[in-house]
This record gives structure tokens, C-alpha cells and sequence, in this order.
């Protein structure tokens, strides 16, 4: 399954109004989502009477776009390919495309989808255009179990390669050690005992 049935909902929901059942507590703006439910936005003390055990993410807002936090969001969904930020220290990704004014000249990354700028080689500027991406080419996917299995056949690749590397490394020496037993090499000449003699010193002739 290339999508969740719980993403295209979240990605059409409306945050941040004012929770109908908690309006006058301090924390009742609609900024939380169960994927389980699949349903409305809900305040923080929705949750805990009403998604104690559900699997639910919470939308923080930047510059009046919806955004989620990476740490929370990769559990759950596969982000690869969508360029991330970071915000008040924490590392997040939109869920929506946002309106730019036209690309510039000079831009080296662009989404595949909308054309808007990128910081970095990532193909999508959002959620909701690799959602775009996936329907139109096919060739990306939110599935972790998808990502999981690329990841283990690259390891089991590496490791193939690793495995004939080292068999082949230990036939070279298995090889040069046989080598080494046929083919002694030749053991350097005795040191000769005998001393060389001097001369007899001769004199020079007296002058006459």
C-alpha cells in the first residue's frame, strides 16, 4: 500500500480553530489528529478522553502553514524525498504545497511537483506533493514496510559483495601460500670464515 487511508483526510483537515467541547480551557486549540479515527481535528483534552490509545500526531503551525515533526511523523509514514526544516530546534516538514512567487533564476533544486524553491536535493516541498507525485509517476511511496525491504536487500547486496571480496582475498592467499610451499625461496649464502691476508708492506727506496 503506497498510501495510508488516514493521510489524504489529514492532509484536507482544518487546524487550529477553537475545540466546541473545551472552548474556555488554555489548551483547546484543534491542533491534534488520530490516524486511527481518521476523523476531525481535536484539542488536548479530546485526546485523553477520546484517543487515550490511539495512534495520534500532533500539527504545529510556521508562518501560517501546517506543519508536523519529523520525529513524530517517520514512525509512522516514509518521508524520504520530502525536504524538512528546522524550527525552534526541531526538525519538521509541511503538510501542504505553499504559494511562492515565481522560481528565480539560479535555483539548483525545485519540487517536482508545484516548482517551489528547495534548500536541498529533496524532489518534494511537502506531504501533499509527493502525495501528488506518487498518483502521477508511481515511483516513490509512503509505505515503511517498502522502505524497510530496499534497506535490507542494499544490505544483503553489500554484504554479497563483502562475502566475495573477503573468499576472494582469502583464495589469493590460500593461492600464494601454495605458491610459497612449491616454490621455496633460496636461502641466502653462508658468511665466508676466511680473512683476506694482508700484503707484504714494501719500503721506498733512501735516496742516494
Amino acid at each position: 500500500m503506497a498510501v495510508p487511508p488516514w493521510l489524504e483526510p489529514l492532509l484536507t483537515t482544518p487546524f487550529f480553530s477553537t475545540c466546541s467541547v473545551h472552548g474556555d480551557a488554555a489548551r483547546s486549540e484543534c491542533n491534534m489528529y488520530c490516524l486511527d479515527c481518521s476523523g476531525d481535528s481535536f484539542c488536548f483534552y479530546c485526546r485523553s478522553s477520546r484517543h487515550k490509545d490511539h495512534q495520534v500526531i500532533q500539527i504545529r503551525r510556521s508562518s501560517y502553514h501546517d506543519v508536523v515533526r519529523v520525529a513524530e511523523i517517520q514512525k509512522v509514514l516514509d518521508i524520504s524525498g520530502v525536504q524538512t526544516y528546522v524550527i525552534n530546534s526541531a526538525r519538521v516538514l509541511f503538510l501542504n504545497e505553499r504559494p511562492q512567487p515565481k522560481t528565480g533564476k539560479g535555483v539548483s533544486h525545485i519540487c517536482e511537483t508545484c516548482g517551489r524553491s528547495l534548500l536541498d536535493p529533496f524532489r518534494f516541498c511537502s506531504l501533499g506533493c509527493k502525495l501528488v507525485g506518487i498518483k502521477r509517476n508511481g515511483d516513490a511511496s509512503f509505505s515503511l514496510e517498502a522502505k524497510n525491504e530496499m534497506g535490507m536487500e542494499r544490505g544483503e547486496g553489500i554484504s554479497r559483495r563483502v562475502s566475495s571480496s573477503s573468499s576472494s582475498r582469502e583464495e589469493d592467499e590460500l593461492r600464494e601460500g601454495s605458491q610459497q610451499d612449491i616454490y621455496p625461496s633460496t636461502p641466502p649464502p653462508p658468511p665466508s670464515s676466511a680473512r683476506r691476508r694482508k700484503g707484504i708492506p714494501h719500503r721506498a727506496p733512501f735516496a742516494s
